[in-house]
């Protein structure tokens, strides 16, 4: 006893790795294996197993990246087995590497039959086998022999994440296929090991607690035999029990564990994979509840269930029968764990409809609570689309990540712009992929920042990013310390279970308002600039659809196309997961984005061609279609009239000075193609700083400690060019009318803008079409502003938030990047500006004082990026990208601008003007959608929002013969509560209001 406690513990350690891990598979018999190579794509069971299976032996190599090797194994149960002597199952090994779950070769075991037993993961490679000694064993095995893109972690380019140049070498050598026996006392040994080295671990040295464990694993070392541990197990387990069985002290924390498994529905693999990587999580989480009735686990994303739905039906019937069960839980309530920076407001709101639309149809099952723990930052209109939902409850993890500050909070009500509460959760275990170690838990207990008033957490526990899930071995932890002293109770339970407890031990919670700012990953509102343009453009395209196909089908009687734009609405939701938007995926995956943008603009351009041709009728006056919420080019909001002059004002040379005269605005640009004068002539009021111009390029070196595509570190403006060197300028003619031309090169690259003025709005317009080469750069434009402003405007969904242009708290000095939807605004009283774009999510506001006074108020737009990993051709090539200045603009104002630059008038045709579906009588309140009832019953749906931050009265009037209508939720649903009079819209700052409304 007289021993130094490091040395005993470096005993016991030891005899734990070499004599008891692996213990427990007492007795194993090869078996014989066949493969088939799938040339191609992965192909189905049924095509897979009628090919020709050559003989394989274990040490060859196999798999190319990214492709399918169907191995087929057999062999017989030993006669001399008894299952007494424990459980009999497959162990396989693919010749998994360090890599870990989700990262490199997994497996799906199938039975002759083509039912699906379980997956094969580097830490889980087991398949129970139901057969007795003498039986035949025959099994398939789909193995994806996947590359590991991460490596290790050192952000390297690498070719093997574009199917084109991955090449065609074997990446993995086979292990082993064998029949074990598990002996079951030696299994359970290393379990009661590894939880009791774990809290030695944490507990703290001098504790009497460490000291009875060590000692108490010192007696089973003691016990235990080197060489027949399998035959000494239970008694060793026999010492053990007695640090086992003492209960937790009355003050542990609490935490509510809930088995998860994090699968990015695309990410460092295609879609194609992800679909196969739940098939192989999915049946992991089956097989366990097969074997342990407690075991409770969540799923989000309802893309995911319906991928099971539609390429593994048998898989998904078990799933139904487990949900019908409360086992198998649906949460989160959305299509996808999307991003909710870049998304726009009615995408955020069909995030919703899609997702739990399809849980209530397929499971009769709605979740309460909003799941996502991933995403990027979480943008402040969350709470109020939440709620609007029908949801509860929100959990999040990422803003652990946070580079300088710590959230305040773990359980709190979290404050959205409206004024909205939802209960949120931020699990203080700090991981969404815990295995319930000790060091997991006791994080856990230790940044609880509720503690003395709350004592529950809750932790996700089971392998992610590329799924996995829970496994044996966790579960089997989880019920070691269901009460333990020196660790947190732990109980295997469901999240909405956690929320109503956790809500009710705080009555009164703390609250964050605002946006939670993820300092991190600012690069994502930048990154992969195409993927970003097409959602933007299908989500403008989407509203223009449903807008017109429903004023067709109430005015002409022609067919609503609902299934067509719930496939299109899914697709583009799909692509909102929150490594495909912000850009953070492989090439193969943006590839494909890109792809699926083109197919939905053609059937979208076909929808809108169809209903405007309907609507418009034979004629040979020309219409303008607006499908914006404010007039345009004399065209109402939401309907069409007849054309005026929209056409440019015309620029004129004037020495080495271009001059746009307009009847609003004044625009002056030097010989460099830099603006230098915009004058309001309602005001007289210049709005560019002196010697500090707009539309001045600027690039910056780009490398980030870590995470390329994610990331922007602050210290990339230390070095940066202001491109003002130009290759051509000059007046030319365009459809629009007379514009300025500006030409420069730089590096590999080559950027032409085309700078009109719109004489109507008053807006000064610049499409930069940028050929770019450039490799870790980032190019912003820039525009200076004589405007005093202490804070900016930025357009989130359904309203804006404000973000201090100043550095005062290492809150504002942490949000130097930042995101915003179509537009910015920054003013003084009396005197506004919006900075206003088609496709750019990127942006940073900062103000300084000039020499000889005054304040410059600086707008950057981040334009493009060049990271090298995970996709080291990213954003190469051509680009076009649209900005808008409008000088003497207040917030509302900024959203006309932004709303008119996505939402171009279209021409046709036709024989008369058409009236708006619906009108609203307050610019204030604005329409964010019209369309028919998801029901299919013909009622007409318009979703609205109250958009200055202010309170606005309007009417709303249908422009049709209407029954009574009803307030509802986003799906659709009456509210419990209706106003006397629902199309009489009473609305607090940027609420949002859906009113469902009968065709009499």
């Amino acid at each position: 006893m007289h021993d130094n406690s490091r040395l005993v513990e470096a005993r016991i350690q030891r005899f734990y790795r070499e004599r008891v891990v692996g213990a427990a598979h007492a007795r194993h018999v090869p078996l014989a294996i066949a493969a088939y190579t799938v040339p191609g794509e992965p192909v189905p069971f049924a095509e897979a197993v009628t090919q020709q299976f050559e003989p394989f032996e274990p040490g060859t190599l196999w798999g190319r990246p990214w492709g399918t090797t169907w191995f087929r194994v057999s062999g017989t149960i030993p006669e001399d087995w008894s299952k007494h002597d424990g459980a009999i199952e497959l162990s396989v090994d693919l010749g998994f590497t360090g890599a870990g779950p989700g990262f490199q070769a997994e497996g799906l075991v199938h039975t002759t039959e083509g039912r699906i037993l379980k997956a094969l993961e580097p830490l889980n490679g087991h398949v129970r086998l139901d057969g007795k000694p003498g039986d035949d064993v025959e099994l398939l095995i789909e193995a994806a022999s996947n590359p590991n893109i991460g490596g290790e972690w050192s952000f390297q380019p690498t070719p093997l994440g574009d199917l084109e140049t991955a090449g065609d070498e074997p990446l993995y050598r086979f292990g082993h296929a064998r029949i074990v026996q598990v002996h079951s006392d030696a299994w359970e040994l290393e379990r009661d090991m590894w939880t009791l080295l774990g809290l030695l671990g944490t507990l703290p040295a001098e504790s009497a607690r460490r000291a009875t464990i060590l000692r108490t694993l010192e007696r089973a070392v003691d016990v235990l035999d080197p060489h027949d541990v399998r035959g000494t197990a239970a008694a060793g387990r026999e010492v053990l029990g007695d640090a086992l069985d003492r209960p937790a002290v009355p003050t542990a924390h609490r935490v509510v564990a809930v088995g998860h498994a994090h699968i990015d529905s695309a990410w460092l693999w295609p879609v194609r994979e992800t679909i196969r990587k739940c098939a192989r999580t999915f049946s992991n989480v089956l097989d366990l509840m097969d074997e342990d009735p407690d075991f409770v686990f969540a799923c989000s994303s309802a893309q995911q269930y319906e991928w099971m739905r539609l390429y593994y039906p048998e898989l998904f019937e078990r799933i139904r029968e487990r949900v019908a069960e409360g086992r198998f839980v649906p949460v989160g309530g959305m299509w996808v764990e999307s991003d909710t920076n870049l998304p726009g407001g009615e995408a955020m709101a069909r995030q919703f409809v899609h997702g739990k639309g399809f849980f209530l149809r397929e499971f009769g099952v709605e979740p309460r609570e909003v799941w996502l723990p991933d995403s990027f930052g979480y943008s402040a209109a969350m709470p109020q689309i939440v709620k609007a939902a029908g949801s509860e409850f929100f959990l999040t993890q990422k803003a652990s990540w946070n580079e300088t500050n710590v959230m305040p909070h773990h359980s709190f009500l979290w404050e959205g712009i409206d004024g909205s509460r939802v209960f949120t959760h931020f699990p203080p275990v700090d991981t969404y992929n815990s295995d319930l170690s000790a060091v997991d838990l006791d994080r856990a207990e230790r940044q609880y920042a509720e503690k003395g008033v709350s004592d529950l957490s809750l932790v996700p526990f089971g392998y992610g990013d590329g799924g996995g899930g829970p496994t044996r071995e966790m579960l089997a932890t989880a019920h070691r310390k269901e009460d333990l002293e020196g660790s947190p109770r732990v109980r295997l339970d469901t999240p909405t279970a956690f929320f109503e407890e956790a809500r009710d031990t705080l009555p009164n919670p703390p609250v964050w308002s605002g946006e939670i700012y993820l300092e991190f990953h600012r690069g994502t509102y930048t990154s992969q600039a195409r993927t970003k343009r097409g959602n933007r453009r299908s989500e403008h395209l989407l509203r223009e659809a449903e807008l017109w196909a429903a004023t067709a089908a109430v005015r002409t009687g022609a067919e609503y196309p609902a299934d067509a734009l719930r496939s299109v609405w899914e697709t583009v939701l799909l692509q909102q997961f929150h490594d495909i938007l912000p850009g953070s995926s492989i090439a193969w995956v943006h590839q494909q984005a890109e792809r699926e943008y083109a197919r939905v603009a053609i059937e979208l351009e076909q929808l809108i061609a169809s209903s405007i041709g309907a609507l418009a009728g034979e004629g040979d006056t020309e219409l303008v279609f607006n499908a914006s919420p404010f007039p345009v080019h004399g065209a109402p909001a939401l309907g069409a009239a007849p054309s005026t002059d929209g056409r440019g004002v015309r620029v004129s040379a004037d020495g080495d000075r271009f001059v746009f005269e307009g009847s609003r605005v004044r625009a002056e640009f030097d010989a460099a193609g830099l603006l230098v004068s915009l004058v309001d002539l309602v005001s007289g009021r210049e709005s560019v700083a002196p010697g500090e111009p707009g539309n001045l390029l600027q690039l910056f070196r780009d490398t980030p400690n870590q995470w390329d595509a994610w990331d922007i570190d602050a210290a990339y403006s230390r070095v940066g060019t202001d491109l003002v060197e130009v290759e051509r300028i000059g007046v030319v003619s365009t459809s629009a009318g007379e514009a300025l031309e500006i030409v420069r090169t730089f590096g590999g690259s080559r950027v032409r803008q085309v700078v009109t003025l719109d004489d109507e709005s008053g807006a000064l317009l610049f499409e930069s079409t940028v050929d770019w080469h450039e490799r870790q750069k980032l190019l912003k434009l820039a525009f200076g502003f004589d405007v005093h402003a202490d804070r900016a405007s930025y357009e989130v969904q359904f309203g804006h938030v404000h973000r201090a242009t100043h550095a005062n708290t290492s809150w504002d000095v942490a949000r130097f990047e930042t995101s915003a939807h179509r537009w910015v605004h920054v003013g003084e009283p009396g005197f506004g500006v919006a900075v206003a774009n088609d496709s750019t999510y990127g942006h940073d506001i900062t103000r300084h004082t000039r020499e000889g006074g005054g304040t410059t108020t600086v707008v950057r737009e981040s334009l493009l990026r060049a990271p090298l990993f995970p996709d080291p051709g990213a954003d190469q090539g051509e680009h076009v990208l649209r900005t808008a200045v409008r000088i003497g603009v207040d917030a509302l104002g900024a959203a006309e601008q932004g709303y008119r630059l996505n939402l171009p008038v279209r021409a046709v045709r036709g024989s008369a003007p058409v009236e708006p579906l619906v009108t609203v009588d307050d610019p204030a309140v604005v329409v964010e959608a019209v369309k028919l009832a998801e029901d299919g019953s013909g009622d007409v749906v318009v979703r609205l929002y109250e958009a200055t931050g202010g309170r606005s009265t309007a009417r709303l009037t249908p422009g049709f013969p209407a029954g009574a209508a009803v307030r509802t939720d986003l799906l659709e649903r009456p509210l419990a509560t209706q106003p006397e009079d629902p199309t009489l819209l009473r609305l607090r700052p940027f609420e949002i209001v859906t009113v469902r409304i009968p065709r009499a």
